[in-house]
């Protein structure tokens, strides 16, 4: 089955980014997730992004706070979609994070998610992996009815019992 390498550039981003490896394991999806910081470790950095397609890898998630030059780095050395995951930070909240992702030049697109979006990455990793796997664009299909049926059964708690009783 097609992989997905999952990078972040501090350990301190693996709540966010195990978010991703969660939702890519409820797709049945390989994946393989380090740490490697572009900054601090280049050479190693740049080993990782040359030799993801030797890997298999079809996608790269790409967890990074601060300056965030990790996804656009990976996008720019893997030819393959990269998805950017801004990583929140105490000193701007993760707006530093999520303009150092989204603003890459042109010709070198990183696909962006919210800030802290994990699990959005994972599940968008698996959207781009299921336009040619339709086991996974199966389960992809699955995971909306969980979704909307999540959705159906609050909405109809609500109108049984009110606001004033939901959350008690």
């Amino acid at each position: 089955m097609a992989k997905v390498g999952i990078v972040m550039g501090s350990d301190s981003d693996l709540p966010v980014m195990s978010k991703a490896a969660e939702m890519l394991e409820k797709f049945g999806i390989d994946y393989e997730m380090t740490v490697i910081s572009a900054h601090r470790m280049p050479d190693i950095f740049f080993d990782y992004a040359k030799s993801a397609e030797e890997k298999g890898f079809k996608v790269i998630i790409a967890g990074a706070g601060g300056a965030a030059h990790l996804p656009g780095m990976a996008a720019a050395i893997f030819p393959m979609p990269v998805i950017g995951v801004p990583i929140h930070t105490k000193s701007l909240g993760g707006v530093d994070s999520l303009y150092s992702i989204v603003q890459m030049p042109s010709g070198i697109p990183v696909a962006t998610v919210a800030i802290d979006g994990g699990a959005n990455a994972g599940i968008l990793a698996a959207k781009i992996l299921a336009t040619s796997d339709p086991e996974i664009l199966n389960k992809l299909k699955d995971y909306k009815e969980e979704l909307k049926s999540g959705v159906v059964k609050k909405k109809e708690k609500l109108e049984k019992v009110g606001f004033r009783e939901y959350n008690k």
